[in-house]
C-alpha cells in the first residue's frame, strides 16, 4: 500500500528568504539528485473593484510585486495571470494577480533559478508579496506513481480533512515546498517534505528513507513533525499532466476510502450514536458551569494581553497523563494522543485561545482499514450549559470561555471526566468494528 508522508521542517523568518531556497536547491544537488524541478508561484493580495474604490478614496496606495517583478524581468509576462471568483467569470469575490510557471493546461515551464533567487532576495521588502512558494522535486526522491502539480478540490478537502495544512504550504505533491506568506501578525514561513512510501501492512516500522533523501532531509533541517496519510491510487488518467476533464472524471471513479464500505457506515452509525448520547455523558460531569456569567467577563477583561487564564499545559498534563495521553503544544493549540492495543490512535484536539480566549476540544479515533484510512469524530463540551446550535440536523457545540485559573482548572477535569467516559465505551466499539492498524501507522508524529 502507498503511504503519504508529510514532513514539516522548523522554518526560521530569521534566515532571508533567498537563503533558504539556495540551501533546499543546493541540497538536491550535493544529494545525488541532480537539477530539481523548481515550480514557483506568487502573487499580490486579492483585490475587487469596492476595495479599489475605497483605496482610491482613502489615498490608500497598493503596490504590485507582480509589476514590480514584470519590470524588472520582462521574460517572465509570459507566467502572469488574473486568478479567483471574477477571474473564473463570476460575479463579485475577489481576484488576485499570479505569477507561475505551472500554466493553466498543467504544463511546467523552465524557469533560471538564479532569476528566482533573486526574486526570494527581495521579499519582502522590494516584492512585499501576499505568498510565494517554490516547489522542489526530484526523479527518485519519491515512490508511486506521479501525481499533478496542480491537485483537484477533492483532493485538497481530503488533505485538509486529514490534517494537513495544505494552506499553510505543505506540498500536494512529491518534493520540497518553501513558503513565505503575509499575515496579521507578520510573514510566516514554511518548509515541508512530501513523500510516497510503499509499505508493507505486516511490517513493524516503514521503510527508513534511501541515503539519498536522508541526505536531504538533513539539510533541510529539524523535523517538527511527521504525517501519515493512507493514498488510494487513481486511475491512470487522473495522473496525466494537466489535470483535464478525462483526469477528474478518472480522479473522482477512484477508491472514496472507508467512507463507501461497509465497515465506514457501521462507524458512522456509532459516532451519530454518541452525539445523541452527549446530552447524557454531560450530565456526569463533575463541573456544571456556565457558559457565560459576569465572573467570567470580568476574568476575561482583566486578562486580556497577559496569557488569558495563565499556562494552560501543566493542567492538561496532569489530567490526561494518567489516561494515557502525552501532550504537544505551548500557547494556543494542543494535541494529546495514545494508542489503543489494536494500534487505532486516540487523539484530542483543544483550541485554548488562537483568537479568544475559550476552548474548543474535539476527539477523534484515527486507523486504517484495508489500506484505507478513517477518523471517526466527536466534540467534546466542556460542559452541559455549552452553546450549541443545529446545522444541518447536527448539534454542534461553540466556544467555551476559559475565564480565569481556577475556571480552566475546572473546565480540565470535566474535559477529562468526559473523555474518559469514551475510553471506556466510544473507542473500544469503532475499535471492534476497525480491527487492527498497522503497527508502523501514525498519523501524527513530533
Amino acid at each position: 500500500m502507498l503511504i503519504a508522508v508529510f514532513t514539516t521542517f522548523a522554518a526560521s523568518r530569521k534566515e532571508p528568504l533567498a537563503d533558504t531556497v539556495e540551501r533546499i536547491h543546493a541540497a538536491f544537488l550535493t544529494a545525488g539528485f541532480g537539477e530539481p524541478t523548481i515550480r514557483f508561484t506568487m502573487s499580490d493580495p486579492p483585490g475587487s473593484a469596492e476595495l479599489s474604490a475605497v483605496q482610491a478614496v482613502m489615498g490608500t496606495k497598493r503596490v504590485s510585486s507582480i509589476e514590480r517583478v514584470l519590470k524588472r524581468w520582462t521574460q517572465l509576462e509570459r507566467f502572469a495571470r488574473a486568478a479567483g471568483t471574477a477571474a473564473r467569470g463570476g460575479r463579485g469575490g475577489a481576484t488576485m494577480r499570479v505569477l507561475s510557471n505551472l500554466t493553466e493546461s498543467g504544463a511546467l515551464e523552465p524557469v533560471d533559478f538564479a532569476i528566482l533567487t533573486e526574486i526570494a532576495r527581495g521579499v519582502p521588502k522590494s516584492f512585499p508579496c501576499h505568498r510565494i512558494a517554490l516547489h522542489f522535486s526530484a526523479a527518485g526522491f519519491s515512490e508511486g506513481p506521479p501525481l499533478p502539480a496542480s491537485p483537484d478540490p477533492r483532493t485538497i478537502s481530503m488533505l485538509a480533512r486529514a490534517g494537513v495544512d495544505v494552506f499553510a504550504g505543505q506540498p500536494t505533491s512529491p518534493g520540497i515546498s518553501v513558503t513565505d506568506s503575509w499575515w496579521v501578525n507578520g510573514r510566516q514561513r514554511s518548509l515541508g517534505a512530501l513523500r510516497l512510501v510503499e509499505a508493507d501492512p505486516s511490517a513493524k516500522k516503514l521503510p527508513a528513507p534511501p541515503a539519498q533523501v536522508a541526505a536531504l532531509f538533513a539539510a533541510c533541517g529539524k523535523v517538527r513533525k511527521t504525517m501519515q496519510v493512507p493514498f488510494a491510487s487513481a486511475p491512470a488518467a487522473a495522473q496525466a499532466p494537466g489535470f483535464t476533464a478525462a483526469a477528474r472524471e478518472a480522479r473522482s471513479a477512484a477508491p472514496r476510502g472507508v467512507a463507501g464500505t461497509e465497515t465506514g457506515e457501521a462507524i458512522r452509525a456509532v459516532v451519530r450514536a454518541y452525539r445523541a448520547r452527549m446530552s447524557e455523558f454531560l450530565e456526569r460531569l463533575p463541573h456544571d458551569l456556565p457558559h457565560h456569567d459576569a465572573s467570567v467577563a470580568a476574568a476575561s477583561a482583566t486578562l486580556t494581553g497577559t496569557g488569558g487564564a495563565g499556562p494552560k499545559k501543566p493542567a492538561l498534563v496532569d489530567a490526561f497523563a494518567p489516561l494515557g495521553y502525552d501532550c504537544r503544544g505551548e500557547s494556543g493549540t494542543f494535541t494529546l494522543q495514545r494508542q489503543t492495543p489494536k494500534n487505532l490512535t486516540v487523539k484530542l484536539q483543544l483550541d485554548v485561545g488562537t483568537w479568544h480566549s475559550s476552548v474548543t476540544a474535539f476527539m477523534q479515533v484515527i486507523g486504517m482499514v484495508n489500506g484505507q484510512g478513517f477518523k471517526a469524530t466527536l466534540a467534546l463540551p466542556a460542559s452541559r450549559q455549552a452553546a450549541r446550535g443545529m446545522v444541518r440536523g447536527q448539534e454542534l457545540f461553540g466556544q467555551f470561555p476559559i475565564g480565569g485559573p481556577e475556571r480552566w482548572r475546572q473546565i480540565v477535569e470535566n474535559l477529562a471526566a468526559l473523555v474518559a467516559e469514551l475510553d471506556r465505551s466510544f473507542v473500544p466499539e469503532i475499535e471492534a468494528i476497525a480491527g487492527p492498524s498497522p503497527e508502523w501507522f501514525r498519523p501524527e508524529t513530533a
